[in-house]
């Protein structure tokens, strides 16, 4: 508990009582420093709620480290001043989304009135609308950058804003530096609150259709799912957008037999039936399961509130209901891609996919097995939808994903789309049906062909000021003293992201790395095994990636080799010391 303020933030919380603010949030600073609660007014006013390098994402409140109507206009009013500078010649267009987030319409249109106010012509969405469709607005409707108000998967006290280029893609180096920069200098009294109406067009469903109908199309197997119409099908939004555009999607495709959690169909930013609205919790799909088992469905899906994000369970080879995490659903989904494009005669030999670096290895082995190019990129699908661009009309980019539940295919949309994903899995599981098998056997011949490979995440919540502090000084120890052994393995490789260098910690021998800097480590051990450490930029959170393989010589060896493989993970996580 904080017992004082420290001399900035007492001058920042006066910078708030005696400046242009409203009347609320000053009454509402005025009764935490009557009521002496130092503690929440630091960790209000400890900061600057930064603009990230893809926009804000905090707890919405009063302060300048929180999400309100004056981060985000500041936010909003740095963008369009940096949009006026990259695009001085032309009527400058955004399109704007939002969230089942508490406040998030009222964010929505705030944004849209400073951006008018910039003379900049807003497409606003009339209602909540998935992230991903955001990115599609923006390519199909030829603006220059656009804004979804969301905090994804966050608790409810979270709100966000992501920020979005030209190409649908959130923005990168070096526009992502460059508009930090200029948001960094606008300052209360700068920021141009009052809207312009004419500069507003409300957008209609007739995006809906098109986003749809693009979607649809990347479906090779229409004739499979006639004979598998009536595969069940259980779906979640969990409180989320997904409700508006994943039912149509699906009736599009075919299924006929699709049933909607209802206690989770409404959208509600209060989450009210979980504790965390996201899909990488076994909580949160746990009301779907339910559901799945009692109907003794085929497939359950959950989406997160903004429907980037989608966790699927299946029955695994005993018959038992199994959720699978991220990479266990990318590896089916890019190899469902492939296999059904081969069997279309559809590939051109061009084709390429594209993964973060703490995903599975396993993607590469069956991409490159089948003669496709692999990308890795750092975590982030921004840098996904980076490789797609550089790569636009000279290679085709059929899928990629990463292990936190996002996955893409096609090049109309530029970041994780789980409405393209529900349909593209819904035809995956289809296409198993078809052929006498199920997914989850599919998985074990897979790892019986390329080698088994368990994956598993372990996150450590810090919150607070502090929290930030005690992660920083984790990576730190890390860098200065990393592990010699984990797991009985000797640790041979150290990669630093933050220095790009990768260290051969025998020889001390050091080898570029080409990726643009992050905040990121990977281990590398003498058994092939790889641990990687992130703090995440979303969340107040460091996060441990596991990777080992082995060989799995076949079927019956699986849940022999999988118990031995958690062992050795719980031995390589204890001794990280987390």
């Amino acid at each position: 508990m904080t017992t004082q303020l420290s001399p900035e933030v007492e001058n920042k919380v006066n910078q708030w009582l005696n400046g242009n603010y409203d009347a609320a949030t000053k009454s509402t600073i005025q009764d935490l420093l009557d009521e002496k609660n130092y503690t929440e007014l630091t960790d209000a006013f400890y900061q600057d709620l930064a603009f990230g390098t893809g926009g804000l994402r905090g707890i919405m409140g009063t302060g300048s480290n929180r999400i309100n109507r004056y981060t985000l206009g500041a936010a909003t009013q740095g963008l369009a001043n940096y949009l006026k500078k990259s695009f001085p010649d032309i009527q400058i267009k955004v399109a704007i989304a939002y969230d089942s987030r508490n406040n998030s319409p009222e964010f929505a249109r705030i944004t849209a009135e400073v951006f008018s106010a910039n003379d900049i012509y807003v497409y606003l969405f009339e209602e909540l609308r998935p992230t991903p469709e955001l990115s599609f607005a923006i390519r199909e409707l030829g603006c220059q950058s656009g804004v979804v108000i969301t905090a994804s998967h966050n608790p409810k006290e979270y709100n966000g804003y992501k920020a979005y280029w030209v190409d649908g893609g959130q923005v990168v180096a070096p526009h992502d530096k460059n508009i930090i920069a200029e948001v960094n200098k606008v300052g209360v009294d700068d920021i141009l609150f009052e809207g312009k109406p004419e500069n507003i067009e409300l957008i209609s469903t007739a995006i809906d259709e098109k986003y749809l109908a693009q979607i649809k199309a990347l479906s090779f197997s229409p004739e499979v799912i006639k004979r598998q119409k009536d595969l069940k099908i259980v779906f979640t939004p969990i409180h989320g957008t997904s409700i508006t555009l994943v039912p149509q999607l699906l009736k599009d495709m075919g299924f006929e037999n699709v049933h909607i959690v209802e206690e989770q169909a409404t959208p509600d930013g209060n989450f009210p039936t979980v504790v965390y609205p996201n899909p990488e919790e076994a909580e949160a799909l746990s009301m779907g399961l339910a559901k799945a088992k009692a109907l003794d469905a085929d497939l359950l899906m959950g989406t997160d509130p903004d429907a980037d994000r989608v966790g699927i369970a299946l029955k695994n080879h005993k018959g038992e209901w199994q959720l699978l995490n991220g990479n266990q659903t990318a590896t089916l989904l890019i190899n469902h891609l492939i296999q059904a494009r081969k069997k279309a005669g559809k590939m051109q030999g061009n084709e390429y996919i594209a993964k973060t670096i703490v995903t599975s290895n396993l993607l590469d082995d069956i991409a490159i097995k089948n003669g496709l190019e692999v990308f890795n990129t750092l975590t982030g699908f921004k840098y996904i939808a980076e490789v797609i661009r550089e790569n636009e009309g000279k290679k085709y980019f059929l899928g990629g994903g990463e292990e936190s539940y996002g996955y893409l295919a096609g090049e109309f949309v530029r970041d994780k789309d789980a409405i393209l994903a529900c349909g593209l899995i819904a035809e995956m599981v289809a296409f198993a049906k078809d052929q006498g098998k199920s997914p989850f056997e599919q998985l074990i011949d897979l790892y019986v062909e390329y080698g088994y490979y368990y994956e598993t995440l372990v996150s450590l919540t810090k919150k607070g000021k502090a929290g930030a502090e005690e992660i920083k000084a984790m990576m730190q120890g890390f860098r200065d003293n990393p592990p010699k052994t984990l797991g009985g393995s000797a640790v041979v490789k150290l990669a630093d992201y933050n220095s790009s260098e990768l260290t051969d910690l025998k020889t001390r021998e050091k080898t570029p790395i080409s990726l643009e800097k992050s905040n990121v480590l990977q281990f590398f051990l003498e058994d092939g095994s790889k641990v990687s450490a992130r703090p995440s930029g979303t969340e107040p959170k460091i996060k441990f990636y596991v990777s080992v393989k082995t060989d799995l010589a076949k079927r019956e060896d699986y849940d022999a080799t999988e118990a031995k493989m958690k062992d050795k993970v719980a031995q390589m996580i204890k001794d990280l010391g987390v």
